[in-house]
């Protein structure tokens, strides 16, 4: 790719926006993700009696379940940008590419 045309595709507004849509889309989730799995460090520091505590007196305690939600919280996170980048960000480089050839 010519200097120009790398110089064009920056300086293109469709290409900023997606690269600003993306970016704070992306951010939101790892903060998202972060609160997720810092607060279940926090309660695994802070609230030992409550992750001990059996479940349905069952063998299975809350800190068990908590962590299963931390990582199926990860996949769902992951399926959602999955889905984003199919959608709305093909979609706008769909549109960039069109304009740029």
């Amino acid at each position: 790719m010519a200097q120009s045309d790398y110089e064009r595709v920056l300086q293109n507004p469709r290409f900023q926006a997606l690269v600003r849509e993306r970016s704070s889309f992306a951010w939101i989730l790892t903060i998202a993700m972060l609160v997720i799995y810092f607060g279940f460090i926090l309660l695994v520091a802070f609230a030992k009696p409550l992750l001990a505590a059996k479940v349905g007196g069952g063998v299975t305690s809350w800190g068990i379940i908590i962590g299963l939600g931390v990582i199926i919280s990860a996949f769902v996170l992951t399926g959602i940008y999955v889905q984003r980048a199919n959608s709305r960000f093909d979609e706008l480089t769909r549109d960039l590419t069109k304009e740029l050839v």
